[in-house]
């Protein structure tokens, strides 16, 4: 089992590099204080501090990926995780309805 911190910090820098946005912006948006944003963002993404699970979700949204994804071990799970988060409503429900149809048992 890989270091959830270790995941976290991976999937952080992917997330923010994807969008484009820098460390400091990416704290700023988070609600961090933007004198702090910047080396935090840093400390969360190089995995010397862990980033608590109210701050995860505050990054997510800003990332537009789902809590989850800074968690998930399985580089292709978490992939889907972003692709049907990213879904409207309807179409999470048509995919759920289409996997579960495909590949249930």
């Amino acid at each position: 089992m890989s270091n959830p911190n270790a995941i976290l910090a991976k999937r952080l820098k992917e997330a923010r590099l994807s969008v484009g946005l820098s460390q400091k912006q990416l704290g700023i948006q988070a609600g961090l204080d933007e004198f702090v944003a910047s080396t935090r963002i840093n400390r969360y993404e190089l995995g010397v501090h862990k980033a608590d699970y109210t701050i995860a979700q505050k990054l997510a949204r800003v990332l537009q990926v789902p809590t989850s994804f800074f968690y998930e071990e399985n580089d292709q799970i978490a992939e889907i995780a972003v692709i049907a988060y990213r879904l409207s409503s309807r179409q999470q429900k048509d995919l759920l309805k289409e996997l579960k149809t495909k590949f249930a048992k």
